[in-house]
């Protein structure tokens, strides 16, 4: 399940429903309940402006929205005997924008935030504003966090890769080429190793399908990627010391990844990632 997130608008609580692509839908129901009007959705429902915005909102987000439905909506709109729910409006066009939720506490009609803006402003321009302060200010905290933690993990993994390299200068770099120019032939080989296992791809390969990304393939992975990669140099040196030959390490290494990331994939603090960041993170040998 979703786990739900606050914030404070003029002293009133309003509830978040985190989604799968990341974006947060704002509850209509917490919204409403701050205007003490308990018919405020259906009223402003009945709007012909806001049948129309949330039309065009589906149309531009919605690959599988229903036109049709939604043309007939528009020439029924106006009329005395035009009565519009969340729930009817979803059915009957396949709407994404809008979810509603059932539950005694946590139950009630939610909107993505652009149509939650919308709303707002349609109750109060000022109450508009407030929610959009509150809510960019919880963005930036959330964004200053997630910094916070891929640097953490960035600096993880720069600290083992001392580690790894000591291992590959001492298991597998001849004496007489160590500390030469040549042995960074052996250190990129044994970085890519570390790539195949956990991104299923080569520096290489990623910068040819990447060429506009700024930085490699390990600046631009995630803070899980960095954790795992982290753990994969420990794992990878010790291989090296146990002469396991670099078949053998990759094989080790690619099972570690993928049972890491699926570990990581299913934790509690990772069940908000769109599903194409879980996809990055349980990739396992290239082609998989």
């Amino acid at each position: 399940m979703s786990r739900k997130r606050t914030i404070v608008v003029n002293g009133k609580e309003i509830t978040l429903l985190p989604r799968p692509n990341q974006e947060d839908y704002i509850s209509l129901t917490d919204i409403m309940k701050s205007f003490d009007d308990e018919f405020a959705i259906y009223s402003w429902l009945r709007n012909r402006n806001t049948v129309e915005f949330i039309g065009v909102w589906e149309e531009l987000h919605n690959p599988d929205f229903k036109g049709n439905e939604f043309v007939r909506f528009k020439s029924e709109v106006g009329l005395n005997t035009f009565n519009l729910t969340p729930k009817k409006w979803i059915e009957a066009t396949n709407a994404i924008g809008m979810i509603v939720k059932s539950g005694r506490y946590s139950g009630g009609t939610f909107a993505h935030q652009d149509i939650a803006i919308n709303f707002c402003y349609w109750l109060s321009p000022t109450f508009q504003l407030y929610l959009i302060k509150e809510f960019q200010r919880l963005k930036e905290e959330e964004a200053e966090r997630q910094s916070l933690e891929w640097n953490v993990r960035r600096i993880m993994s720069k600290a083992n890769y001392r580690i790894h390299t000591e291992a590959v200068r001492e298991h597998l770099i001849p004496p007489r080429l160590q500390y030469t120019k040549m042995e960074g032939l052996y250190f990129a080989n044994e970085a890519d190793v570390l790539n195949m296992a956990l991104f299923g791809i080569t520096a290489k390969e990623w910068r040819q399908q990447n060429p506009e990304a700024k930085g490699n393939i390990r600046d631009n992975a995630t803070a899980e990627q960095l954790l795992v990669l982290s753990n994969l140099q420990s794992l990878n040196a010790k291989l090296m010391k146990w002469d396991c030959d670099q078949e053998q390490r990759l094989q080790i290494l690619n099972e570690a990844a993928i049972e890491e990331m699926q570990i990581l994939v299913s934790s509690t603090s990772l069940k908000q990632l769109p599903e194409d960041e879980k996809k990055k993170l349980g990739r396992g040998k290239k082609g998989e």
